[in-house]
């Protein structure tokens, strides 16, 4: 019959042996990631030839200072006003379509195309030919867009109770 284990004996690895284990570990990490760390090491060379590492380097030894000036400049009076317009910004373009955004943002820029080469050409309009500009189409498109525009608005002011004249 066979003895009773008494003791268990656990073995400590050594420093040495620690060391050895997580060398080996890391190496082979680096070998079945190698096409990635390539790519970041050039990432990390990139960004020490335009200075961005040595400008976060700085940033980071003096995180104290830099904090301090931040929240000096968070506490003036207008920066409260600029965070809350930027949270109302973000929020209004959350709400719009981006399908008619796009096309509200092309006729814009075919508009400045158009404002542009009339500059050009050094145009002056008379009166009777503004008022015969409303017989084009593309302008009654646009003036009744822009009536649209209009009337959204003045409905949001009469609910908000906003007098805004």
């Amino acid at each position: 019959m066979a003895e009773a284990i008494k003791q268990i004996r656990k073995e400590i690895p050594t420093p040495e042996q620690e060391q050895s284990q997580a060398i080996t570990e890391i190496i082979a990490a680096l070998a079945s990631n190698r096409e990635a760390i390539i790519s970041t090491i050039g990432i990390i060379k990139h960004l020490q030839d335009m200075g961005v590492l040595d400008a976060l380097n700085g940033l980071l030894e003096k995180r104290a200072d830099v904090g301090a000036i931040a929240i000096q400049q968070i506490n003036q009076p207008g920066m409260h006003n600029m965070i809350k317009n930027g949270m109302n910004a973000i929020k209004f373009l959350g709400q719009l379509n981006p399908d008619e955004l796009q096309i509200m943002l092309d006729g814009v820029s075919r508009g400045l195309e158009k404002l542009g080469e009339r500059i050009d050409k050094n145009e002056k309009v008379s009166l009777w030919q503004l008022g015969n500009s409303v017989r084009n189409e593309e302008v009654r498109t646009s003036l009744f867009t822009m009536l649209g525009l209009l009337e959204g608005m003045g409905e949001v002011f009469q609910r908000d109770k906003r007098d805004l004249h």
